[in-house]
């Protein structure tokens, strides 16, 4: 049996303008600037003290941009300007490997146990996930706990496991738990720092991700 773990944000779920508009709020709320939109999504896969411990340095108000984040994503969320589409083909891809049975599929995100549980609901995911892990669970990407809690929770070894991500702690998470790492292209990091952090391949579209967890097709570099 293998198992596919997926990032969420950037990998499954087009999230971007929530992100960037919540942390906007955030450092309103704090008196501080904002930072720009590439800085803002650099850190989409982290938990949020992390993230913002980057954006703001040990000494900043990382306790209260927190808060101020997760009350302003929960607020924006429901407005239809700030959707959390999926990326194109995603949806189907994801049913695809549901359907195998040689195959379990997983989730490894940065958002919280209870965003985690609202995306499931959202799109009809109820039991297709052989493991859900969260940052209510484990440490921050990259540490490796959270994909070998699902490894474990799965049943699966390391060289029976895939994670894939759009970002460099995705994949320095994966290569940190000994699974193959594989990027994809449409996120948030670019595929050179992928490949930097360790990324096997990264590939360009929905089809080429396919083509790589069911044939083992590996996408040129």
């Amino acid at each position: 049996m293998r198992l596919v773990v997926f990032d969420v944000d950037g990998t499954l779920v087009d999230s971007q303008h929530l992100i960037v508009a919540a942390q906007e709020v955030a450092f309103a709320e704090n008196g501080l600037p904002a930072r720009n939109r590439r800085e803002a999504l650099s850190v989409v896969g982290l938990s949020l003290p992390q993230a913002f411990r980057r954006l703001v340095g040990e000494d900043g108000p990382i306790a209260e941009l927190s808060e101020s984040y997760k009350l302003a994503y929960n607020r924006l969320r429901l407005d239809p300007a700030h959707d959390e589409p999926l990326f194109p083909g995603m949806a189907d891809l994801l049913a695809k490997l549901r359907a195998r049975e040689d195959l379990l599929i997983g989730l490894a995100t940065g958002k919280s146990r209870r965003g985690i549980e609202r995306l499931i609901a959202q799109h009809g995911w109820t039991d297709w996930f052989a493991t859900t892990q969260s940052a209510d669970d484990a440490p921050s990407k990259p540490d490796p706990t959270m994909l070998q809690q699902a490894m474990a929770e799965a049943g699966c070894a390391p060289d029976a496991t895939v994670m894939v991500g759009d970002t460099t702690f995705d994949i320095a998470m994966g290569v940190a738990a000994g699974a193959t790492a594989v990027g994809v292209a449409w996120g948030y990091h670019p595929p050179e720092a992928l490949y930097g952090a360790g990324a096997v391949t990264v590939v360009p579209s929905v089809a080429a991700l396919e083509a790589q967890l069911l044939d083992g097709t590996e996408a040129h570099r």
